[in-house]
């Protein structure tokens, strides 16, 4: 298929999807699928996307875009490629490996007879020098570039904030005004931006597949709201029916700075922090609206900036988060799957075995172990698991305020506080795979299962392979605690299941706390 082809409004296209696992990505697939066109995700660990609703009807091939043999592999038979993906947070040559994949994309996407690449990226400041604009968004715009520079049709669009449920942007401002009824904040509250809903970034993802084959450029895309972010602080306030907000700004809180502080205050780790607020720094807005002309505008669109805020906010608190920020697996954690064979040949796996018999039925003991976590908690000395997320963010690690998607469902893929959900055998088995910074790997399962007389029986495992002979010593500075934090967890959801409490029908938070406190004792 030539790559000078026009598509035709209603054709159906084959969609190849790259960062479907992330926020955006998980959101569009089913978009496009809804659309009419066929979809196909290119995933380094497919197994991540299968308990999405659209996973059955969308194709999933494992691969990385920095392996031109799995893109092109996965180029095979495509219409429009999306590039959903960056490298940020990888580490210090993250602008390499985004400037490395993009091309890989460009020539694989060229030899495959692709259509037309798609690619979301960063607004930028037409006024500054890109050697001055922050490492994120420099990145972001030489990929932009690269996709335009090559032989494929590309269309680029540009966007600042993106206000959605579970969006870093979203969150970040969510709990800095509802933590913050006095905010003392650095210099960039004062910087112009121009935010768009989600709900209009994936309008113009789609559309942007059925693009006339002449259209080769970038779009900046926005909301039809220009704001410094004490405006939207404000305007959130009113929207969440919180009381006045007080904001002091302070000069000398610079980015790095001001993402610590950020990262002390929401769940938004100061990895990912920083980068959002590096890109405050100057003033970000449309110069253009020319994606109307090819991807009109229905009445009422874009969305405005008070009409996104209250939206995402309804999707939170009906907890219809469909992904989130924390979709995307943290950069540099690790993702080895947890070792089947016993004797495992990879070296020493330390484990902590507990097992308990449980008054209630396995449906019972089941619904415990799904909601554990987040707001629901985990059971067991609660100062101990707090401490142990501050450490984390102390480190550069994502700490424990990332929280749950649903406060009742797990799926493969979702973040829970400081774990990744690794497997689900639904009413069995939840394993979960630790992403605090840790001298090794760690796993937490958690089963549901019926025991040889007929009774329902709780079994958990931890499981911990070190790194190094610090990882050892870790092991065995920490195993005299764990009496205290796994015996209690095992006690406790054993005790919770049989008094029938579960995600949302249990004892208010103070009494859970009680609960935790006479368990152990």
């Amino acid at each position: 298929m030539a790559a000078t082809d026009g598509q035709q409004p209603g054709e159906r296209l084959r969609c190849l999807v790259t960062g479907a696992s992330g926020y955006i990505g998980g959101r569009l697939v089913p978009e496009l699928l809804r659309a009419g066109h066929r979809v196909r995700c290119l995933a380094r660990s497919p197994g991540k996307l299968r308990d999405h609703a659209w996973a059955p009807d969308a194709e999933t091939v494992r691969g990385d875009v920095t392996d031109a043999a799995s893109v092109a592999e996965a180029m095979r038979g495509v219409d429009v490629a999306y590039y959903l993906v960056h490298a940020l947070g990888t580490g210090s040559d993250f602008e390499d490996t985004d400037r490395r994949a993009a091309r890989i994309f460009a020539e694989q996407a060229h030899a495959a007879g692709v259509r037309r690449i798609v690619y979301l990226g960063g607004l930028t400041p037409r006024e500054v020098p890109e050697h001055s604009l922050s490492p994120h968004l420099r990145s972001r715009a030489e990929v932009g570039r690269i996709f335009l520079d090559g032989p494929v049709p590309a269309t680029v669009l540009r966007a600042a904030v993106v206000i959605g449920s579970g969006s870093a942007s979203f969150e970040m401002l969510r709990y800095l005004t509802e933590r913050l009824p006095v905010m003392v904040t650095p210099s960039w509250v004062h910087t112009r931006t121009q935010p768009i809903g989600v709900r209009d970034v994936l309008r113009y993802l789609v559309g942007s597949a059925t693009m006339p084959a002449d259209v080769d450029r970038a779009f900046d895309i926005g909301g039809p709201d220009i704001l410094t972010y004490r405006e939207m602080m404000r305007r959130y306030a009113v929207v969440a029916g919180l009381k006045r907000r007080i904001i002091v700004p302070v000069p000398v809180l610079t980015p790095r700075l001001s993402s610590h502080w950020v990262g002390l205050v929401t769940p938004v780790p100061a990895s990912i922090a920083r980068p959002l607020t590096e890109s405050l720094r100057h003033e970000v807005v449309c110069y253009e609206h020319d994606i109307a002309r090819y991807v009109p505008d229905p009445p009422g669109r874009p969305l405005p900036f008070d009409e996104a805020l209250a939206l995402a906010l309804r999707k939170v608190r009906d907890a219809q988060v469909d992904t989130r920020w924390s979709s995307a697996s943290v950069p540099g954690a690790p993702s080895d799957p947890l070792p089947t064979d016993p004797d495992w040949a990879g070296g020493s796996l330390y484990q902590d075995d507990r097992e308990l018999p449980v008054d209630a039925s396995r449906a019972a003991l089941w619904k415990v172990i799904e909601g554990i976590g987040g707001d629901n908690g985990w059971y067991s000395f609660p100062l101990a698991w707090a401490v142990r997320g501050w450490l984390d963010r102390f480190v550069g690690g994502v700490g424990l305020r990332r929280g749950r998607r649903d406060a009742e469902r797990l799926r493969v893929g979702d973040s829970l506080d400081f774990w990744r959900v690794e497997e689900i055998e639904p009413g069995r088995l939840l394993r979960l795979r630790a992403e605090m910074r840790l001298p090794g790997l760690a796993w937490l399962e958690m089963y549901a299962e019926t025991g040889a007389d007929g009774r329902t029986r709780y079994r958990q495992r931890a499981l911990f392979h070190p790194r190094g002979l610090f990882g050892h010593a870790y092991w065995w500075s920490v195993s005299p605690f764990h009496a205290v934090v796994f015996g209690g967890m095992a006690r406790n959801i054993a005790h919770a299941a049989a008094k029938g409490m579960s995600a949302r029908g249990r004892a208010p938070r103070a009494g859970r706390h009680r609960l935790v406190k006479n368990a152990r004792h």
